[in-house]
C-alpha cells in the first residue's frame, strides 16, 4: 500500500503544481501568454524534479501510466503493478486538479473548454512522450538513474516550448487537467486523442530504448523496476511529467 499511496500523492502533487501554477500565471501576467507559459513551465519543471526525488524510494515516482506500462513491458514485470498504479495515478491527478482549483478560489470542478486536439498538437504529444520515455529508461539502463530527476524536469520544461501541445506526455495528468477550466486545462473532447498520441509515443520511445540501449547494458548497472505495491524500493530513477522509475540492481533484469 505504501507504493500505491506514493503514486497517488505524487500524482496529486504533480497536478496541483501544473494546474496551480497555470492559474497563478494567468492572474499574475494577464494578457501575456508567453510569460504565462514560461511561469507555468518553470514551476512544473522544478516541482516535477522535487516530486520525483521525494517519492523515488517509495513507489519509483512513476506518476504516469505510460511509464508504468513501458516499465512492465520492457522488464517483464508483474502486471498487477499496472492494476495498482494506474488507478492511483488517475485519481491522484484528478484530486490534485480539484485541490489547485480550490487553492485559487475557483470552483472545485469546472470542465475545461480549452480545445487542444489538432494534427500538430497530436504529433507533438507523440514526440514529447517518446522523448520522455527514452530519457528515463536510457538513463536507468546505463546506470545513471541519479540524473533522472533533473533530466526529466529539464526535458519537460523545455518541451513546454518546443512542442505545440506544451508536452502533456502523461495520460493521467491529461485526465486531471479536464477538471480545470483554466490555463492548463484541456477539453474532454481533446483528451482522448491526446492519450492516443501519448500511447503511440510511449511505444516508439520503448522501441528506441530496446534498439539503442540493449538489455545487456543494464547488466552492468541498475535497471528500472516498478515498485511492488506495498513495498518501498531502495533506489529510483524518475520517469516523468509526469514520473520516475525505481531502480534496482540488474540482477532482476527500462520515469
Amino acid at each position: 500500500m505504501r507504493a500505491v499511496a506514493g503514486e497517488f500523492l505524487g500524482s496529486a502533487g504533480l497536478a496541483a503544481v501544473v494546474i496551480g501554477s497555470g492559474i497563478a500565471a494567468q492572474r499574475l501576467s494577464p494578457g501575456d501568454v508567453g510569460l504565462q507559459l514560461f511561469e507555468n513551465a518553470f514551476a512544473t519543471a522544478l516541482g516535477l524534479a522535487v516530486l520525483i526525488l521525494m517519492f523515488a524510494t517509495v513507489s519509483g515516482s512513476h506518476f504516469n501510466p505510460v511509464v508504468t506500462l513501458v516499465d512492465v513491458a520492457l522488464h517483464r514485470r508483474d502486471w498487477t503493478t499496472v492494476a495498482a498504479y494506474l488507478p492511483a495515478q488517475v485519481v491522484g491527478c484528478i484530486s490534485g486538479a480539484v485541490l489547485a482549483n480550490l487553492m485559487f478560489a475557483a470552483p472545485a470542478i469546472s470542465w475545461s473548454t480549452n480545445d487542444r486536439a489538432s494534427w500538430p498538437t497530436l504529433l507533438s504529444e507523440v514526440v514529447a512522450t517518446a522523448g520522455l520515455i527514452f530519457i528515463i529508461f536510457a538513463l536507468v539502463r546505463t546506470g545513471r538513474s541519479q540524473l533522472a530527476a533533473p533530466a526529466v524536469g529539464a526535458y519537460i520544461g523545455a518541451a513546454y516550448f518546443f512542442t505545440s501541445s506544451t508536452s502533456f506526455a502523461n495520460p493521467a495528468i491529461t485526465i486531471g487537467r479536464m477538471f480545470s477550466d483554466t490555463f492548463a486545462g484541456i477539453a474532454p473532447a481533446s483528451a482522448l486523442p491526446f492519450i492516443g498520441a501519448q500511447l503511440i509515443g510511449a511505444a516508439l520511445g520503448a522501441l528506441a530504448v530496446a534498439l539503442l540501449v540493449p538489455a545487456a547494458t543494464a547488466s552492468t548497472g541498475p535497471s528500472t523496476e516498478a515498485a511492488e505495491p506495498g513495498a518501498a524500493q531502495p533506489s529510483a530513477a524518475p520517469s516523468a511529467n509526469g514520473a520516475a522509475v525505481s531502480a534496482e540492481t540488474a540482477s532482476s533484469a527500462p520515469r
